[in-house]
């Protein structure tokens, strides 16, 4: 057999093309390479081969490098499962389901679907495979029993047998929640503070109860299925909330007075448009409610007085394509933060959102004036308005800053900055930063909540007007009222000495002495630096022996959620590294233009990205280059399943947790919840440029035939149909031997995310660590 390669990169200078020449003997491949290369040129050689042409090695899937180093190598061809010798494997082989023929042609292009019949989950023959395919798992996991309690175990230990959060003042009330000792979920409790007086108030398909605290008893005929979200009126009876229809889409919105019998309950607004969404919200002051109706890209807000919420509604703004809009109000002004096309802000890059304002009897003009324009360099993500002041959420070069402005603003102010903004001081590595839920619109401080993978999560309350900022929890560390002697730092680090003074620096409780956290850019497909963060324990981990996780989203422009997680500290301490890349598609790049460049005919730099931060952990020696495990969840599990595709040979293993992987399908069935809002983000299969780009990456219409798959752990709950029919074609397309090692989990009751309660989470955890170490040989390595 023949084969001509380019060179690799670093070979490039020497311009010529090499002939490889495969001779397969048993489970062998000698290759001979004309003209001799040195031995470090082969390696790099090799590895390029691995990859392009994992195609053709549908035998020798991974190449392996023999003890003895020529320009004569020897590769072993064994598949992935033979090459873990170790791997003990179930005695009965996993199930297969029936096939019913089905056939489909869209756009010319005629693709099979036997699996299709699995749709249909009230099926006793699927339900019945289901049921085959757990007992299969838990037969391939029965010789992980031990590791996983000692995995459970450890993270039960790192878990505070109850936790309590510091009360937050709103209005005469402190607010705190709490989990009791032992228990799984947490409970909100409130108690009267005397300090403060003259406050005006208030599967996954949630079910609406109202309890009466005078009495203590639930109100029996406000007792609502299908609620998303709500909001009471200033009076304290009048209730507005949302109701899905039958495809689990918010689509109305009720008012009713919770001491009436209901005669009297009114729909106020109803929205259409499947491919819109509706939840309400209350402005921070109380005196409207505000009704969104979203879709993944455009925005339209209607207006509630709080006072009068059957007075009829008012817009601000009709529904334009891509434009968004966020509306909060105070002292007689909306405030909009918005992306809506303007030419009155000659500072507007065009991109991004900006602030306006309007009065309240002018909100359905034309015209809002500008308030300011972030700089080029800088996006506004979020803001929070209050009496005295406005935080706003920015970020620049995807890292996340926080300031604030003192109230009432001037219009048409050029340059943000012209308003003499505090920036809160946060911690250098900081990768979460999250709003507490600060809900007093009067109240003169902030609450944020820190964390990155080595900062626990960390409760900061910022002094606006003093300028001070004090740490509150952290840990377990809580301080149980807010008038203790918590010290207060100024931003440069000192203490105020007039109230709460503490000597020497803030003490940020991190774990950078036992774990390293790096962030590295890594070059793309097309040029494009993608942020990849690296978590690694200085101890345990071992330069380019040790084993790997990467972790991606990329997608609805959601950032990757990197925040501490205590349940990471067994795989870290055990010598892995875990990876996160902010792929485009995703929100980690700092701009909204990256979240455009993931999204519809450019959703393939997601996983392109994705392969090219793989490859960097292997390249640089992070992980062992034959040790690389992949994690995605829901719509992120596109990445590895994609990647997979492409490149059978990158990883050794993947989890896919609640996958998208049949995208062409459900994208083309629109009586699925969120099809037609996703659309927005992937592509109409209806129009023909938008099915052909979806075609050519959907995981489920790409499998490759006879070649070696990584092992894979495929856990469902809702929609379980996909990561069945996943499953099942993996097993009947891919190597026999290695589709063995292919497992599906399937939650009966759980949620999108699985189980919910702290506990049940680390059982959930360590089975899909123990999978991992057990699949990838690290089974006796603590």
């Amino acid at each position: 057999m023949f084969l001509q390669t380019p060179p690799p990169d670093e070979l490039m200078k020497e311009r010529r093309f090499w002939r490889i020449y495969f001779t397969l003997v048993s489970t062998h491949v000698t290759i001979s390479l004309s003209p001799p290369i040195s031995c470090q040129s082969v390696g790099t050689l090799i590895s390029r081969i691995e990859t392009d042409y994992s195609c053709f090695m549908a035998v020798p899937s991974l190449l392996r490098r023999s003890p003895t180093v020529s320009s004569l190598w020897s590769f072993s061809t064994q598949c992935f499962v033979r090459r873990t010798a170790s791997l003990s494997l179930p005695t009965e082989p996993p199930p297969v389901p029936k096939k019913i023929p089905f056939s489909v042609t869209t756009h010319g292009v005629t693709r099979q679907d036997p699996y299709r019949w699995m749709r249909n989950t009230k099926d006793a023959a699927f339900l019945d495979h289901l049921h085959r395919e757990n007992s299969y798992t838990q037969a391939f996991m029965s010789d992980t029993e031990t590791l996983r309690r000692d995995l459970i175990s450890e993270m039960k230990t790192r878990i505070p047998a109850e936790i309590v959060t510091p009360p937050e003042r709103w209005g005469q009330w402190l607010y705190r929640q709490y989990i009791p000792r032992g228990k799984e979920y947490p409970l909100l409790s409130r108690r009267l503070d005397k300090a403060e007086t003259n406050w005006l108030s208030g599967n996954e398909r949630f079910l609406l109860q109202i309890k009466d605290l005078r009495s203590g008893c639930l109100v029996p005929r406000l007792e609502v299925d299908g609620v998303v979200s709500l909001a009471w009126a200033l009076d304290g009876v009048s209730l507005l909330y949302t109701v899905v229809d039958e495809h689990q889409r918010p689509h109305r919105v009720v008012v009713t007075n919770v001491e009436s019998d209901g005669g009297g309950d009114t729909v106020v607004f109803s929205e259409s448009d499947s491919s819109f969404c509706v939840d309400i919200t209350s402005t921070k002051d109380g005196k409207f409610v505000t009704i969104n109706s979203n879709s993944r890209t455009s925005s339209e807000v209607y207006i509630v007085n709080a006072e009068k919420p059957l007075a009829g509604l008012r817009r601000a703004r009709e529904r334009v394509h891509g434009v968004q809009c966020f509306l909060e109000h105070r002292n007689g002004y909306f405030y909009i933060l918005t992306n809506a096309p303007t030419d009155a802000a000659s500072e507007w890059s065009g991109e991004g959102y900006y602030l306006t304002r309007c009065l309240v009897e002018e909100v359905e003009s034309s015209e809002w004036q500008v308030v300011f324009c972030p700089d080029d360099d800088v996006v506004i993500e979020d803001m929070d308005m209050f009496n005295d002041y406005l935080v706003l959420f920015l970020s620049k070069k995807g890292s996340h800053m926080i300031c604030s402005i003192d109230m009432p603003l001037k219009a048409n102010t050029k340059h943000m900055e012209d308003l003499n903004p505090w920036y809160f001081p946060l911690p250098a590595d900081s990768c979460s930063v999250a709003p507490g839920s600060n809900h007093n619109f009067q109240s003169s401080v902030y609450r944020v909540v820190l964390s990155s993978p080595v900062i626990p999560d960390t409760i900061i309350d910022y002094d606006v007007p003093r300028r001070l900022f004090s740490i509150v929890h952290q840990e377990g560390r809580v301080t149980d009222d807010l008038d203790s002697s918590t010290p207060w730092y100024s931003a440069d680090h000192s203490t105020d000495n007039n109230d709460r003074t503490s000597e020497g620096m803030p003490e940020w409780e991190e774990l950078s002495d036992a774990y390293v956290c790096e962030r590295q850019e890594v070059s793309s497909h097309d040029g494009v630096e993608v942020p990849l963060t690296i978590l690694y324990s200085r101890e345990a981990w071992k330069k380019k022996e040790s084993p790997g996780i990467l972790i991606g989203y990329g997608a609805y422009g959601e950032p990757l959620d990197k925040s501490w997680c205590t349940n990471r500290l067994s795989m870290l301490d055990r010598g892995w590294v875990i990876a996160f890349a902010d792929v485009r598609g995703g929100g980690g790049g700092g701009d909204f233009s990256w979240h455009k460049s993931g999204t519809g005919s450019l959703k393939v730099n997601s996983v392109q990205d994705f392969i090219y931060c793989a490859r960097y952990l292997m390249d640089k020696g992070y992980v062992h280059r034959h040790h690389l495990a992949a994690i995605g969840y829901s719509a992120g599990a596109l990445l590895p399943a994609a990647a997979m595709n492409m490149h059978p040979s990158l990883f050794q293993a993947a989890i896919l947790k609640v996958p998208f992987v049949d995208v062409l399908n459900t994208l083309s069935d629109s009586n699925l919840p969120l099809t037609l809002l996703d659309h927005e983000e992937f592509g109409n299969p209806n129009i023909q440029t938008d099915f052909r780009s979806i075609l050519s990456y959907s995981p489920y219409d790409n499998i490759r035939r006879d070649v070696c798959y990584p092992s894979m752990l495929v856990t469902s709950s809702v929609g379980v149909w996909e990561g069945a029919k996943w499953v099942a074609k993996i097993r009947e397309s891919t190597c026999h031997d290695c589709s063995r090692a292919v497992i599906l989990k399937t939650n009966m009751s759980g949620g999108h995310f699985g189980e919910g309660g702290r506990y049940a989470q680390c059982e959930e955890t360590a089975f899909d660590y123990a999978f991992l170490i057990k699949v990838m040989g690290f089974h006796n390595n603590r």
